[in-house]
C-alpha cells in the first residue's frame, strides 16, 4: 500500500543511512502522501524498525507502514548493502519525522576511547 511512497523517499533515506554513521539523522515526510495512500484519516502513524546485519530484527508485520518501508529498503540492492554489517534503528513519530540512527558504530567508538584512557 505504501511501497510507492517509500520508493519516492528511498534515495534520500539511503543518503541519511550513510550519514547516520556519524550522527543521528532526521527527515520530515509529507503527511498528505501517506494519508492519501492509507485510510484517509489522521491515524497518527508511528513505528520503530530495527535492522541488524541487513535484516529486520523486530516484529513489524502488524504495521503496514513500517512493513512497506522495510520491504522497499530490503528490495533495493544498494540500500540493503548499506544495512548489512551494522545495526540501524529507524523510527517514525506522529509528526511524520523519520529518524535514522546507527547503533552498532557507537559501541566500538566508546570501547576505543575507554582503552585509550586506561593506557594513559
Amino acid at each position: 500500500m505504501y511501497v510507492a511512497i517509500w520508493n519516492k523517499y528511498l534515495p534520500i533515506i539511503r543518503i541519511l543511512i550513510k550519514r547516520s554513521l556519524t550522527a543521528e539523522q532526521a527527515l520530515d515526510l509529507n503527511r498528505i502522501d501517506f494519508e492519501r495512500a492509507g485510510s484517509g484519516r489522521k491515524a497518527g502513524y508511528k513505528f520503530n524498525i530495527e535492522f541488524r546485519n541487513g535484516r529486520v530484527a523486530n516484529i513489524i508485520s502488524n504495521i503496514p507502514l513500517a512493513a512497506d518501508l522495510a520491504s522497499a529498503m530490503l528490495d533495493d540492492a544498494a540500500t540493503k548493502a548499506i544495512l548489512t554489517g551494522n545495526e540501524y534503528h529507524i523510527s517514525l513519530n506522529t509528526k511524520f519525522q523519520l529518524s535514522i540512527k546507527c547503533c552498532s558504530m557507537q559501541a566500538p567508538a566508546a570501547t576505543a576511547s575507554a582503552e585509550n584512557d586506561s593506557a594513559s
